[in-house]
C-alpha cells in the first residue's frame, strides 16, 4: 500500500478541511494535483490568471470545497488576496515566455515571504531538473533563482524538481504521436539526450504527500524522476511501436537541431533545446521519490493504451496487425 492508498483508506489527512492555495492550478499539471489535495478532502483555492481554465475540476469537489480566484503572481496585493486564510500553498507556475526571471524567479519568493508572514504551515514550490543560474536558457535561470528566493523566504518549503511530465493529455506524448501517425520519416532531436519521464499523477501525489508532513519533507529538495531513463530515439520508437507503425528516425546533429530551434514558428524553441540537450535525469544529489514513500509508474504502464487514438484502426488497430502476423506466419 503506497502513502496514497493509506492516506484515502484511512481518512485522516492532515489536509482535511484545511485551504491549499494552488498557484498555477489551472495548468495541466495542476488537474492532477487539484483532484489529490481533493480526495484527501482538503479546501482549495485555483489562483490563476485564468482560473476559469480550471472549472472542470467543479464535479470532483463537494459543495464549497473548491473556490476560484483571479491572480497576477507578479503583483504582491494580488498574491496575498490569493493567500489569505490559506493553511498550505502549492506553487506550479512555469512557462517559456515572457519575463522569466520575474514569474518564475521573483515572483515566487514574493509568495512565500507572505504565506510566511501569515503562517502558512507548508509550502511546495514546484521547479524542475536542472535549475542553473549560469544556464544560456532564462528557463533555467529562472527556476534556479526562484528555489533561492522560496528558501530565503520560507525555510521549511519543500521544493520539487520533477523531470518531463507525461500524462493522457500532455503536450509531450501527442506532440510526438500526431508526427509520428503523419509521418513516415521523422528527425529526433537530441537523440542521445536520457529523460525520466515521470507521470502526473506520481507528481501530485509527491506534492500532496509533502503538504502533509511539512516538519519531515520541508526544508529539502526532491528530484522526481520515473523508474526509466529513456533517450529521445526510444521514446520515439516505443510512440511508434504503440501506434503500430512502422517509421524511420533520423538522428539530427546539434548543429542542426540548434538552428531549427532558432527559427521562428517551429514547435521548439531555443530555451527547450538548451534544456533538452543535457537530458532530464536524476542526480542523486538530494532526495527521490523513495523518499516520499512513492513508487513511480513507467511510461509502458500506459502508452499502448493512450496511442490507440493515432492507431489505423483505433482500438481495433493492434488486434488487426497480430492478425496479419498470424496469417504471415
Amino acid at each position: 500500500m503506497n502513502a496514497r492508498d493509506h492516506t484515502i483508506m484511512t481518512n485522516t489527512s492532515p489536509l482535511a478541511e484545511k485551504l491549499v492555495t494552488v498557484f498555477g492550478g489551472s495548468g495541466y499539471i495542476g488537474n492532477y494535483v487539484a483532484q489529490s489535495l481533493l480526495e484527501r478532502g482538503a479546501r482549495l483555492r485555483i489562483a490563476s490568471r485564468n482560473p476559469e481554465k480550471a472549472h472542470s475540476l467543479q464535479p470532483l469537489a463537494n459543495l464549497g470545497q473548491l473556490q476560484f480566484a483571479r491572480c497576477d503572481i507578479t503583483n504582491e496585493e494580488s498574491v496575498a488576496a490569493a493567500l489569505h486564510g490559506a493553511d498550505y500553498v502549492v506553487n506550479l507556475v512555469g512557462d517559456f515566455t515572457g519575463d522569466l526571471e520575474k514569474l518564475m524567479g521573483e515572483a515566487p519568493g514574493d509568495m512565500a515571504k507572505i504565506a510566511a508572514e501569515n503562517g502558512v504551515k507548508g509550502f511546495v514550490h514546484v521547479s524542475s531538473i536542472g535549475p542553473d543560474e549560469n544556464s544560456s536558457a532564462a528557463y533555467a535561470r529562472g527556476k534556479a533563482k526562484g528555489e533561492t528566493n522560496v528558501f530565503a523566504a520560507f525555510s521549511n518549503a519543500t521544493i520539487m524538481r520533477p523531470s518531463i511530465v507525461f500524462g493522457k493529455d500532455d503536450n509531450f506524448l501527442n506532440m510526438f504521436g500526431q508526427m509520428i501517425e503523419m509521418m513516415p520519416v521523422l528527425p529526433v532531436f537530441g537523440p542521445d539526450a536520457k529523460l525520466q519521464l515521470v507521470f502526473a499523477d506520481d507528481v501530485a501525489e509527491a506534492i500532496a504527500v509533502a503538504l502533509e508532513d511539512p516538519e519531515k519533507y520541508g526544508g529539502a529538495i526532491y528530484e522526481l524522476g520515473g523508474p526509466e531513463a529513456l533517450t529521445m530515439m526510444q521514446i520515439n520508437e516505443r510512440i511508434a511501436e504503440a501506434q503500430g507503425r512502422s517509421r524511420r528516425f533520423i538522428a539530427m546533429p546539434d548543429g542542426m537541431s540548434s538552428l531549427f530551434a532558432s527559427l521562428p514558428g517551429t514547435p521548439m524553441s531555443k530555451d527547450q533545446w538548451a534544456l533538452l540537450k543535457p537530458g532530464s535525469t536524476v542526480s542523486g544529489e538530494h532526495r527521490t521519490f523513495a523518499d516520499l514513500g512513492i513508487e513511480p509508474r513507467p511510461l509502458g504502464l500506459f502508452l499502448d493504451k493512450w496511442m490507440t487514438r493515432y492507431r489505423k484502426f483505433g482500438r481495433f488497430g493492434r488486434s488487426n496487425e497480430r492478425a496479419k502476423n498470424r496469417a504471415a506466419g
